[in-house]
């Protein structure tokens, strides 16, 4: 299985992804589940995926192919805007789908796939789609700022409670590696390194990019930070019934930092390198 994540800003848009395409016992692969287009000052395009391998390899090797036809091709590097690329992904999807008709009947189950995709198109601001099997789509609206696709139930709660279109590219960096790490420890399907990219409105070429492995000290620092923080709060909130109108303390008992503190603590590193 796997876990993407893409949230838009108002300042850009961040992708995540995991690497791991199967668990076992001895049965460990890695793959990178992002893909990238670039045309340095016209556009960026990112694809990530989710479902069957085989099967999201070929829609985004079809992809590739139709960049490769020449300039009067339909294809990623030609296209005017991030619905015509979405449009273009969901025919993409349908004419994979026709062409194993007949193994899609017989296997269904191993046909399955879904997409994030984003980027932004010199002339528009940046946008992010999810896109499904069925090739069909919907985009990030106002309400809803951010999409996943894989093992998303672990790392939803945190999105939903915090994710805002005004947060800053550090702070936002920040809520989903959370979210990554809270998945991580509830599901051994989703697995490290993680991808992440940060892209920045109206830069038109790829920004930061991160390769993050069970070892990256900021990374670690936050996991630590984040487990603390929940317990902290846990003990703080009063016992099922309770109620004797007592203040919540706003530090511990040993007079640690609270909650923010410590987290600010822990992700200083990853905040300081892409806040900007």
């Amino acid at each position: 299985m796997t876990y993407c994540v893409g949230l838009r800003l108002n300042r850009g848009i961040i992708f995540a992804s995991d690497t791991r395409t199967n668990a076992g016992v001895d049965n460990i692969s890695t793959f990178s589940k992002m893909h990238i287009w670039e045309r340095p000052g016209d556009r960026v395009i990112v694809i990530m995926s989710a479902g069957n391998l085989a099967f999201t390899q070929s829609v985004v090797s079809l992809l590739n192919e139709k960049t490769q036809l020449g300039p009067e091709e339909h294809s990623l590097v030609t296209v005017n805007t991030m619905f015509q690329a979405a449009r273009l992904v969901g025919e993409t999807i349908r004419q994979l789908r026709r062409d194993e008709k007949e193994l899609i009947e017989e296997n269904p189950a191993l046909f399955t796939a879904c997409f994030i995709l984003g980027g932004q198109i010199a002339n528009e601001p940046p946008r992010l789609f999810q896109i499904y099997q069925e090739g069909n789509f919907i985009e990030t609206s106002r309400d809803t700022s951010y999409f996943q696709i894989g093992e998303h139930k672990y790392g939803k709660p945190i999105l939903d409670r915090v994710a805002n279109p005004e947060m800053t590219m550090g702070v936002a960096t920040k809520l989903i590696l959370i979210s990554f790490d809270s998945t991580l420890r509830s599901n051994l399907s989703v697995g490290m390194p993680i991808d992440l990219l940060i892209y920045r409105k109206d830069e038109f070429e790829v920004g930061d990019q991160f390769r993050i492995d069970e070892k990256d000290p900021h990374f670690k620092k936050l996991s630590r930070g984040w487990s603390e923080a929940i317990r902290d709060a846990f003990t703080r909130i009063d016992e099922y019934g309770e109620d004797d109108g007592s203040e919540m303390p706003v530090r511990t008992a040993t007079g640690e930092a609270d909650d923010d503190d410590r987290l600010a603590q822990a992700t200083a590193g990853w905040i300081t390198a892409v806040d900007r």
